[in-house]
Formats: C-alpha cells, sequence, structure tokens
C-alpha cells in the first residue's frame, strides 16, 4: 500500500509540475489557479503521513480515518489538476475562455462525484451523505438568502456573457469604471480615480447597467463631447471647417479614426445676455481610461486652430474689460511686436546680409502662428508660399514614399526655420512638418518677401548660393556624398535656384 501510494503522490507531483510550467508559459494570468492544486496535494501528504503515524502507534480508527481523509484528498488534487489543464491551457489555447465560476461549478461537481465513489469504494452508504447535505443545504439556503442571491447572481452574469472582465460600465448612481473582476458574491470595478467599487451581483442584476464602449456585443469607441463658444458673429462654416481641418490633419493620441470627429454648432444664445455660439466637438474615444486627457488634447487643438485663423474664443456680454489707449501707448506695442520679429529673422542666415530697412519690411509683414503637439504645420506635396521661424518649441520632418510608409528624417529645434524653398521658387513641399511639442513661429509670405526682391534683385545671386549650400549639405546626409559630389551638385542646385526664383517672382 505504501508504495502504491508513493508512485500516486509522484505521478500527481509530476503532473503538478509539468501544468505549472505550461501555465506560466501559456495562460500567467492564471496562475493563483495553481495554489489550490499545490495547498491539496499538501493536504493530501499531511493526511497520508498522519495516517502512517497513527497505525504505527497502534490506533487504527485514527489511521483509518486519515486515509480516508488522504483518498478524498488526493481525487480532489487530481479534480483539480485536470481542471486546470483543460480550463487554463487546452480551452484557452483554442481560443475558448470560460468563466471562471463555470469552471468553478464544474470542479465542484467533480468534488461531488469522486467523494460519492470514495465512499461507496470504502463501504460507506452515500445516500444517507446526501440526504444530510440536502438537509444542511436547505438550512443554509433559508439563513442565507441574500449571499445565496448574490451567488446565483454572479454565476448568471459569467454563464449568459452580459458583463465580462474588461468592459466599461456606468452603473446606476452615475459612477464609471472597469470590471475587474465578477467572484461568487460580488464584482469589482475600479474607477479612473484609483477607487474600488465592490457591487454585490445580485444589484448588477436589478438595476440598470451601462456598458460603455460596446455594441452588438463587440467592442466599438465611446462617443465624446468637447464644447466650446465662439463670438456669434463669426460664420458657423468658417468656424466649423477651421476646426475639423486641425481635427483631422493628424492623428490625435486615444482619439478614433472612424468614426471621424466632427463639428456642430449646437446653439445661438436665445436668453439675450450671451452673444455667443455654442459649438461642440464630438469624437470618439479609444481607451476609456484617460477620457479627461485625451479631452484635453482636443481642446488644445481647437485653441491652436482658432488662434491661426484670428477667431477668438466668446467671453461672457457682460464681461467688461478697461483698456487705456493712446497713440504712445498702441506705438509702443507696436514697435515690441516687430522687435520680436526682427529677433526672428536674426536667426534667419539667408537674411543676414539684407539692409535694416529690408529686415524691418519683412518683419511687418510676417504673421504670428502657433502649433500643439501633434499637429502638422505644412503638407509633403502642398503648394505653400511660406517661410516658417521657428521662436519655441521642437518638430519632426517626416517623408511620406511611394507606399505610403512614413519615416522622421531629421528633427529641428528652434531657433530654426524651414520652408524656403516654397516662398522663394513656389515648389511643392518635399516633407511633412510635424510639431513634437507646442510650436511658437513666425510665417513670412511670398507678399511680403517679393517687395524686397523687387526693390534688389541683386540679391537673388546671395539667395541661390545660400539656399543650394543648405540642400546640397541636407543631400549629402542622407546619400552619404563626397566634397566632390558635393561641390557638383551645389552648382546645379544654385542654377535651378536662381531659374526658379526668377520665373517665380517674374524678375
Amino acid at each position: 500500500m505504501l508504495e502504491a501510494e508513493l508512485l500516486w503522490a509522484l505521478g500527481t507531483l509530476g503532473g503538478l509540475v509539468i501544468v505549472a510550467a505550461l501555465v506560466n508559459w501559456l495562460h500567467p494570468a492564471h496562475r493563483s489557479r495553481l495554489r489550490r492544486v499545490i495547498t491539496l496535494f499538501v493536504l493530501y501528504g499531511i493526511a497520508l503521513g498522519a495516517g502512517y503515524a497513527f497505525r504505527a502507534g497502534g490506533n487504527e480508527a485514527w489511521a483509518n480515518g486519515c486515509f480516508i481523509a488522504a483518498v478524498l484528498l488526493r481525487a480532489f488534487s487530481l479534480v483539480t489538476l485536470l481542471a486546470l489543464l483543460v480550463f487554463s491551457i487546452l480551452l484557452p489555447v483554442l481560443g475558448i475562455n470560460l468563466p471562471m465560476i463555470a469552471s468553478d461549478l464544474l470542479v465542484g461537481f467533480g468534488y461531488i462525484i469522486s467523494t460519492l465513489i470514495i465512499l461507496e469504494h470504502r463501504g460507506l452508504n452515500p445516500t444517507s451523505a446526501v440526504v444530510s447535505g440536502a438537509v444542511v443545504s436547505a438550512v443554509l439556503a433559508i439563513s442565507l438568502q441574500s449571499t445565496l442571491g448574490n451567488i446565483l447572481g454572479g454565476i448568471a452574469l459569467q454563464l449568459d456573457g452580459s458583463i465580462h472582465e474588461g468592459d466599461w460600465v456606468q452603473l446606476e448612481n452615475g459612477k464609471q469604471g472597469k470590471v475587474r473582476a465578477i467572484r461568487w458574491r460580488h464584482t469589482i470595478v475600479e474607477t479612473r480615480d484609483w477607487s474600488t467599487i465592490v457591487v454585490p451581483n445580485a444589484s448588477l442584476l436589478a438595476n440598470n447597467i451601462t456598458i460603455l464602449g460596446k455594441r452588438d456585443g463587440a467592442p466599438a469607441p465611446q462617443r465624446m463631447w468637447v464644447w466650446f463658444n465662439v463670438d456669434f458673429r463669426f460664420p458657423p462654416t468658417r468656424v466649423i471647417d477651421v476646426v475639423t481641418e486641425a481635427l483631422l490633419d493628424q492623428p490625435i493620441e486615444n482619439v478614433a479614426a472612424d468614426p471621424k470627429p466632427s463639428v456642430v454648432c449646437m446653439d445661438f444664445s436665445h436668453d439675450g445676455r450671451e452673444s455667443v455660439a455654442s459649438y461642440a466637438v464630438r469624437y470618439w474615444l479609444i481607451d476609456l481610461a484617460t477620457d479627461d486627457p485625451t479631452s484635453s488634447r482636443v481642446r488644445a487643438r481647437i485653441y491652436t486652430a482658432l488662434r491661426r485663423a484670428n477667431i477668438p474664443l466668446a467671453v461672457p456680454a457682460h464681461t467688461a474689460f478697461v483698456e487705456l489707449k493712446d497713440e504712445a501707448r498702441t506705438h509702443k506695442r507696436e514697435v515690441r511686436q516687430v522687435d520680436e520679429r526682427l529677433a526672428a529673422l536674426a536667426t534667419v542666415h539667408l537674411f543676414q546680409s539684407f539692409k535694416p530697412d529690408e529686415l524691418r519690411t519683412l518683419a511687418e509683414g510676417m504673421s504670428h502662428m502657433i502649433y500643439t503637439r501633434g499637429e502638422r504645420i505644412t503638407r509633403q506635396g502642398a503648394v505653400a508660399h511660406w517661410l516658417y521661424v521657428m521662436t519655441a518649441g521642437t518638430a519632426d520632418i517626416r517623408i511620406t514614399n511611394h507606399d505610403g510608409e512614413h519615416a522622421t528624417v531629421a528633427s529641428i529645434k528652434a531657433p530654426d526655420f524651414f520652408g524656403e524653398m516654397g516662398l522663394m521658387t513656389g515648389e511643392p513641399r518635399t516633407a511633412d512638418v510635424v510639431a513634437t511639442t507646442d510650436v511658437d513661429c513666425f510665417r513670412l509670405g511670398k507678399e511680403t518677401f517679393q517687395q524686397v526682391l523687387l526693390n534688389r534683385p541683386d540679391i537673388v545671386d546671395e539667395l541661390s548660393q545660400k539656399l543650394a549650400s543648405r540642400r546640397v549639405q541636407l543631400m549629402a546626409i542622407r546619400e552619404g556624398l563626397d566634397e566632390a559630389s558635393m561641390r557638383s551638385r551645389e552648382a546645379s542646385e544654385r542654377d535651378r535656384i536662381i531659374s526658379g526664383i526668377k520665373t517665380f517672382f517674374g524678375l
């Protein structure tokens, strides 16, 4: 008997080691289920050792009791081990994931059946045990009605698949959270503010629960709203176009591409007290855990888009601003703005030989632009006759090949400039420039630059030489050109740029 028990123990231990290794490899989330098998196996060993100890001491009655307990624990260990192999290894590999309660119920039935078989094999009457169990169960059912209701609720929730672990739900009190676990008695819901709500399962069944971000049983983005107000004197079509273009131009982190974000005019002031038009951005949220940070990124995109279009956000009509205006104050502000632009132009080596009055002409015609992180400043292939002078922030230069693949070829950091070929030759943009932080810059257009160029056409030669040198340096980095190739390329680039400038400005 001892040899047989040792063989059983070694076989069970070997199976436990193999199953534990498979669980750790294939389904680490189910490691907690290994504890039950280990606990049962340890108890089996203790009961078996106690039985032989009592037998050696001449206490046969206690020895038999321990041996029966050992056989039961051995059977429970095998049932649990088999369940672990099926529910934690085989079924997940096949893509089938049953609820934990379902596996627990099947394991429980296995315990009952194995207990009845062992009792009958040992010469005991299992009928009396079943009758006694039924009486005890009836007493427990009467005294623990609420607990049993929660347990049955947990079974129903998992078996009918109405709520799953990982679902985002909104409870009847308005609280939102992610279902972390559905237990026998309660369901654990973790909220965004790092709180945990323990909801009795019976309450989930008795109340209306909203499952967020799911339709027809499949995951779906959650629609979100961001509101903003604009002075009602600005046409709604223009406001909608400006904000929509900014939202769709570049992806926003955690905002779904389909359905696309949209902008709607919701209302005009109807009480006569506010001179505003109310707008809303509707976007669809991918990860419900980061709703506020995503809305913040959307608001930043709205703000910079409106600022670039010179559309101010509205303030209440009864808000009063007192500002003292006189010619001296106005002149001082204009001088300060021009000085800021002159300081920015000083960082552009293309204009280092320009005369003070020429630089002032450029500064007076420049416009201030801002971009938030993730926005595209220039688009590859677009025709835009602007030079950008960055005064703050960083940006990436990205190109798209014929297969639609994107690659970052360089990064720029203020103070710097880009877009000079679009300004001087009218060439399409050769790359995207995307803000990687908030970017502050000035934009110089063709009309302003033309005023300087027409007054002094001879500056074309100098500009073309600097442009050619800058272009060839970039080519050398990308293509690995040697000195001779760079000189040859620079001469041809210079001739091409001179021709382009003269043609573009009609010189």
